[in-house]
This record gives C-alpha cells, sequence and structure tokens, in this order.
C-alpha cells in the first residue's frame, strides 16, 4: 500500500505545481484547495478548515494569513464564541474561483486521458472507500465534513 499513497502524494504535488503555473504569481497551487473550499463554506472555523483540507492548524493559520494580505479573505470572530475564528471569501476570490475550476478540470481531464469511463468510475469509488476509511481511522469514526 505503501507504493500507492507514494503515487498519490507524486500525483497531488504535480497537481499542485500544475495550478501554481496556472494561477495568478501570488497564488501558489496549494491555496487551490483553500479557493475551492471557502468558497463553497464561507463562514467555517479555522478549525474546521484544517480537518476537512487534513493540514495542522499552524499551516491553515499561516496559509490563512497570506490570503488575507493578499485580499482573498477576510477573517471574523464568531459571534456565539470570540476564540473562533470564521473565514469567508472576498470578492478577489470569489472572481478567480471559475479560473480554478477551470485548472482543475482541466488537470482531470489531461492526466485521465487515457482511462476509460469504467475505470474511472471504479477508480472513484477505491478512493472514496479508502478517503472515508482514512478519515475514521484519525478522526475516531467520523468524517471531517
Amino acid at each position: 500500500m505503501s507504493t500507492i499513497m507514494r503515487k498519490m502524494n507524486v500525483i497531488s504535488r504535480c497537481e499542485a505545481i500544475y495550478r501554481g503555473q496556472h494561477l495568478p504569481g501570488e497564488l501558489p497551487g496549494i491555496y487551490h484547495s483553500y479557493i475551492l473550499t471557502i468558497c463553497r463554506k464561507p463562514g467555517m472555523t479555522q478549525d474546521w478548515l484544517a480537518r476537512y483540507l487534513c493540514v495542522n492548524k499552524s499551516s491553515v493559520t499561516r496559509h490563512l494569513s497570506h490570503l488575507e494580505k493578499e485580499g482573498y479573505i477576510e477573517r471574523r470572530p464568531c459571534s456565539r464564541d470570540k476564540r473562533e475564528i470564521l473565514v469567508y471569501p472576498t470578492q478577489k476570490m470569489i472572481d478567480i474561483r471559475p479560473e480554478v475550476v477551470r485548472i482543475t478540470r482541466e488537470w482531470n481531464a489531461l492526466v485521465s486521458e487515457d482511462i476509460t469511463a469504467e475505470e474511472m468510475e471504479l477508480f472513484h469509488d477505491i478512493l472514496e472507500r479508502l478517503l472515508d476509511k482514512s478519515q475514521k481511522i484519525v478522526y475516531g469514526g467520523e468524517t471531517a465534513e
């Protein structure tokens, strides 16, 4: 299984490099997941974002600081609990989201062009099972969503 995970990691890193080559200069490929997630669920907490993206909290804080500095997000304290920080996309992030989606679709089409629809469906099902199992192991029976 370790060779499977290594290959998945390499594919993910290649995708991040590809995204970084096609996104604006101040947004390395790592921010793609943040853009899609924050636009999909505005007002989430930083902790939820860390868990959902499977990134440690200090990395999320650092990445969000960069996005905030560049004008892509706003962070606001939660009205119910001032210790929680909620993350919202700015118009700048909302405007770049379609380009991120386009780049994602382009990458997916490029890497899967020689794979049949049936193979892709089976692969998707297997990945979904691996994802669910991984999250249950790490998060004690719960998924991040």
